[in-house]
């Protein structure tokens, strides 16, 4: 029987070739694709701040750069100035801008989600205007994030942790807010449309705290406050001043759909509807519940200010609109017709204060607690509780 040799099989090599050469040009092509979505990046980078600053807000940095291959674009801004022109009512068109220094902004992006844009912040920040004393911001962490650039932008977010803002008075740095946690949200509502954008947004702020405004604020509190802002005609960038006055002549509106700002044992729950005056005054009606409110007297010290004499810049402070003299001439006819009374008077202010508090509104429950409800109005930018000017808001335009 004879043997008969298998033929032998020749091995095709092509595929072990071809196979790193395919990969060789996906990661060219990859990387090509990188680099022109970087390019891109910066062009738009550059779109954006040319549509800022004419609408009165300028970005600078003194070096800009583009990393994050390969999956991710990095754009890394360092010595960043803002320089903020007629942002105000107050800030007409000649005076000097609001500028703002920090050290470093990055912005990322992912490849895959080129709309989506994270921005991580590098404290501190120094503010400065217009020849008033310069305010620092420090923070442990501050982030934010937009949707839909650079279109029209769906949403954005921006969080601070452990935040503080200081006022630098010679060389000292003395305390003006603290914030243990504060987020902003804002997107599109459901009811929005290209040429009448509606904005829902949400504040939400921890432990913070305001000193040299009022008493009552220099204590801890929280805050939850969730609006609806509509009479927009679009959400292209342009100077606050000019957008409220846009708002006001399409008679849009600031709805406060909730408002709940705890500290201590009180608690405050609001919710009604704001609008524009054609002056730039605020101007509608919040409905207010309110508890613990016995315990926020003290700290006016109505009475203490009343023993010292009060003076017009007390006044202004805590009491809006009332006059010193008229003030002080009552309490002097008191003692002139009753020796002694406008002493009494003084010394149980805050009784007599607490008395006409709980006389407003109605009675009310809030969070199992006894607490009064009532309206607080704005008119014409003057806050009214019942008939006592407890604030004046300056015009927004």
């Amino acid at each position: 029987m004879s043997d008969f040799a298998m033929p032998t099989r020749t091995r095709r090599l092509w595929p072990v070739f071809i196979m790193p050469v395919i990969v060789v040009i996906l990661a060219a092509a990859w990387s090509a694709f990188w680099f022109f979505a970087a390019s891109k990046v910066d062009e738009n980078v550059d779109l954006w701040r040319a549509r800022e600053a004419a609408a009165g807000r300028v970005y600078d940095c003194a070096n800009r750069s583009v990393a994050g291959f390969p999956f991710r674009l990095e754009v890394r801004c360092s010595g960043v100035s803002i320089e903020l022109r007629s942002q105000t009512a107050g800030q007409t068109v000649g005076q000097g801008p609001i500028t703002a220094k920090l050290g470093e902004i990055l912005v990322v992006a992912q490849i895959y989600t080129p709309k989506l844009l994270i921005a991580e912040f590098k404290a501190p920040a120094i503010l400065s205007d217009r020849g008033a004393p310069a305010m620092v911001v420090n923070w442990a962490t501050a982030r934010s994030s937009i949707v839909g650039l650079p279109g029209t932008p769906e949403s954005a977010d921006i969080v601070f942790d452990d935040a503080s803002l200081d006022r630098i008075v010679g060389s000292v740095q003395a305390p003006t807010v603290r914030a243990k946690h504060a987020e902003l949200h804002g997107r599109m509502a459901a009811s929005s449309t290209p040429d009448k954008p509606v904005i829902e947004t949400v504040f939400q702020a921890q432990s913070v705290s305001i000193q040299d405004l009022h008493p009552v604020l220099a204590a801890p509190f929280d805050t939850d406050i969730r609006m609806q802002i509509s009479g927009l005609t679009d959400i292209s960038p342009k100077p606050w001043p000019e957008r409220f006055r846009a708002i006001q002549a399409a008679g849009g509106r600031l709805e406060i759909l909730q408002s709940r700002i705890q500290q201590g044992e009180m608690i405050s729950l609001a919710a009604g509807s704001l609008g524009l005056t054609a002056a730039g005054n605020l101007d509608g009606e919040l409905q207010m519940t309110v508890t613990g409110l016995d315990k926020v007297i003290p700290a006016l010290g109505i009475d203490k200010l009343l023993e010292m004499g009060v003076s017009q810049s007390a006044l202004d402070k805590y009491a809006p609109g009332v006059k010193s003299q008229d003030v002080n001439g009552l309490l002097g006819a008191l003692d002139r017709a009753i020796p002694g009374l406008g002493r009494v008077v003084r010394q149980n202010a805050n009784v007599g204060l607490a008395a006409g508090i709980n006389s407003l509104g109605t009675e009310a429950v809030l969070e199992g607690k006894k607490a009064r409800s009532f309206p607080l109005k704005f008119v014409d930018g003057a806050v009214m509780m019942g008939s006592l000017k407890v604030a004046q808001i300056p015009p927004l335009f």
